[in-house]
């Protein structure tokens, strides 16, 4: 048995904020892409992933637990029932390497934090999950990071690239393309995105396939 690897996960019109280049259908299976690339670095690091869903969803060989209540319920009810070890990693890193999560879960201390962009927590490493409790949205890092220290518990920042960038704008599409070797990249060049260089600055430009 591995560690248990928690992915929130959100099937139904996710990533609003790249409605601008994509529609809901195209959103939704970039987000299982992202997901697959998520849960293969994650079983590559030998971890067992769990995919916890806001709505009924099928995974192929993952088990999904269905639970609407809100992000850090649905998670603070899985830390109680858990002594062991576990990490949680979001579902938008789709640069995630097995090897970026195995040097996560290898950390002597008690948690580890990898922050992500604004202030966020792309993932958290716990030794043991039943002595902490999440806090997400806004600035969590910082949440995250004073609520280890309020419970006496060690804490190591990860510093990350692969799993310090997540997807959320259209921007974000560059280091996916530029950096990528999963599935997610693959599905956007399959839509007919690419890079674009104008002026200096590196974007990212989508020509409509008949």
């Amino acid at each position: 048995m591995g560690i248990p690897a928690v992915i929130p996960f959100k099937p139904v019109n996710p990533k609003t904020r790249l409605s601008c280049v994509l529609d809901q259908p195209e959103r939704e299976k970039f987000a299982e892409t992202m997901l697959a690339d998520v849960v293969n670095a994650v079983e590559d690091a030998g971890c067992d992933p769990l995919i916890l869903s806001t709505h009924p969803y099928n995974f192929d060989r993952v088990p999904v637990r269905e639970d609407p209540t809100g992000l850090n319920e649905a998670l603070n009810a899985i830390l109680s029932e858990e002594r062991g070890p576990l990490m949680i990693i979001m579902a938008d890193l789709p640069l995630a390497t097995g090897e970026a999560v195995e040097r996560l879960i290898s950390t002597r201390e008690d948690i580890a934090l990898v922050p992500g962009r604004g202030g966020g927590t792309n993932a958290i490493y716990l030794s043991r999950a039943d002595l902490y409790r999440v806090d997400y949205y806004g600035a969590s890092f910082l949440k995250h990071r004073r609520i280890a220290l309020e419970r006496g518990l060690s804490l190591r920042v990860v510093d990350s690239f692969r799993l310090h960038t997540d997807v959320d704008e259209k921007e974000d599409l560059v280091e996916l393309l530029i950096h990528g070797a999963g599935l997610s990249r693959g599905f956007l060049e399959g839509l007919g995105f690419s890079l674009s260089i104008e002026k200096g600055r590196v974007g990212v430009v989508r020509e409509r396939k008949e």
